[in-house]
């Protein structure tokens, strides 16, 4: 789903015509069609269509919290930094960021302060997970076979993002993309997981 059709769907949600949702938010109505239709796709007063739509500007632009009634987010208080792969990688070091420093986007499920979400970068997990999606990771959940982890490889200076497969006493990390080269790497010691996947934001 693109931001014109989360707007669209907002709109639909809480009755309002096009003509009615332009005025709230002093913009032309052939300028909001163009939004909703996906000609647009960075359309301008994102605040003041949020506001008007009562909802977050995170999810009219991410899909962040992808629910009915998205003002859920935006009450809910629980706000987590957007760090690079690099930072993720020595992320169980890091005690504290500073507010200033990162750009902050809300959660919307439950998870623990710790948590953090990343850009993904390249394309090792298409079809699922797509460059410039936000994942929102907890390095306190719990791990198993399947789950979707950010990983620190001992030889490396930043994370990655793979999933995670336990197969009897061995452990791999997976590229989901079927093309990818090395598609398995196994880890042996020389990995740490520095948490787990609970939530995914889609890129525009």
């Amino acid at each position: 789903m693109c931001i014109g059709e989360r707007i669209k769907k907002r709109r639909t949600k809480l009755n309002l015509t096009q003509a009615a949702l332009a005025e709230l938010v002093g913009m032309a109505q052939q300028s909001l069609q163009s939004v909703e239709s996906g000609k647009i796709e960075k359309p301008r007063k994102i605040k003041e269509l949020a506001e008007a739509l009562q909802t977050t500007p995170e999810y009219l632009q991410f899909g962040v919290g992808e629910m009915d009634n998205a003002t859920v987010v935006a009450s809910a208080g629980n706000y987590l930094p957007l760090i690079s792969m690099v930072q993720a990688g020595v992320w169980t070091d890091i005690h504290e960021v500073a507010p200033l420093d990162v750009e902050l986007y809300p959660c919307p499920i439950k998870c623990s302060k710790r948590s953090f979400i990343v850009k993904v970068e390249g394309e090792s997990m298409l079809p699922k997970f797509e460059e410039g999606d936000l994942i929102y990771v907890d390095p306190d959940a719990q791990v198993e076979n399947g789950s979707y982890v950010v990983a620190r490889l001992d030889d490396e200076n930043q994370a990655t993002f793979k999933q995670l497969i336990i197969d009897g006493n061995k452990k791999y990390l997976k590229a989901l993309n079927p093309d990818w080269p090395n598609k398995f790497v196994e880890i042996n010691g020389n990995c740490t997981i520095v948490g787990k996947v609970v939530f995914t934001g889609k890129a525009l």
